[in-house]
């Protein structure tokens, strides 16, 4: 999977997309980030709707085998804002190289130790997505991230950049709504079912905001999905925006 970029890279006005405090605040929650019971509970809860439409969204574009364990066999994916890995792990399982990078040093340490513990070959590395080797990969994932940049243009832009030819752009992130500022922050936060201070609402983007970004780095946008709450059966893909949703794009005119 290349070298090691260094775990510190030199920031400049052009590469930055790390907000410090936001790193700060993910890094805290690192040590019980695999606890499903922990502070990063609600991602856990998010987890089996996210894996689902990802798994979607790999069968239709590469046709593959809905029924396969190994989809993304021979393919390259990066994950940024990884996290302590809840989706690269899945994503490698499913038969990736994958490459995971975060902001917070605390958690790509759990990454890598809770990956060698599950004997998954995955490289993780700290900082700066600039920073990273040259490269682009069949599939860039980056899920709930981009509300927490500084600079979500450039962020955005960074992201299609690495996406190869053919190849697939998956985000998630909160609405900006009045529903998303209830459930995440007044309820969410306001309980402690959320650590506090995870959410800016002024920082989330509408879908069609998120689109013109997409479409701006030079991706097309194939998909959009909502990600809704269901009293009986948790969080589950809906056709409403409202609460949170995904947005999927390609490099090139067709599916390969």
């Amino acid at each position: 999977m290349g070298t090691d970029m260094a775990e510190t890279p030199t920031r400049n006005a052009d590469t930055i997309t790390i907000d410090p405090a936001e790193a700060a605040h993910f890094g805290a929650l690192a040590k019980d980030w695999w606890d499903p019971k922990g502070s990063s509970a609600m991602l856990h809860r998010l987890n089996p709707a996210r894996l689902g439409y990802v798994r979607e969204q790999i069968d239709r574009h590469w046709q593959a085998d809905e029924a396969g364990f190994t989809p993304l066999a021979g393919k390259r994916v990066l994950d940024v804002g990884c996290g302590a890995g809840l989706l690269a792990e899945p994503l490698a399982r499913l038969g990736a190289a994958v490459t995971g990078i975060d902001a917070a040093p605390e958690n790509v340490a759990v990454a890598r130790h809770h990956a060698a513990q599950s004997g998954l070959a995955i490289s993780y590395r700290a900082g700066e997505l600039a920073a990273l080797e040259p490269g682009r990969f069949d599939l860039v994932t980056s899920l709930e991230v981009v509300e927490h940049v500084v600079d979500p243009a450039l962020f955005v832009r960074e992201l299609a950049d690495r996406v190869a030819e053919g190849g697939l752009l998956i985000l998630s992130t909160p609405n900006r709504t009045a529903l998303s500022r209830l459930a995440m922050i007044v309820i969410g936060e306001g309980t402690g079912r959320i650590p506090r201070g995870t959410h800016d609402w002024h920082s989330f983007l509408t879908p069609d905001e998120l689109a013109s970004l997409v479409e701006a780095a030079g991706l097309s946008v194939i998909d959009r999905r909502g990600l809704s709450f269901s009293p009986a059966r948790g969080f589950v893909l809906s056709d409403d925006l409202s609460l949170d949703y995904f947005v999927t794009a390609m490099r090139g005119d067709a599916a390969p």
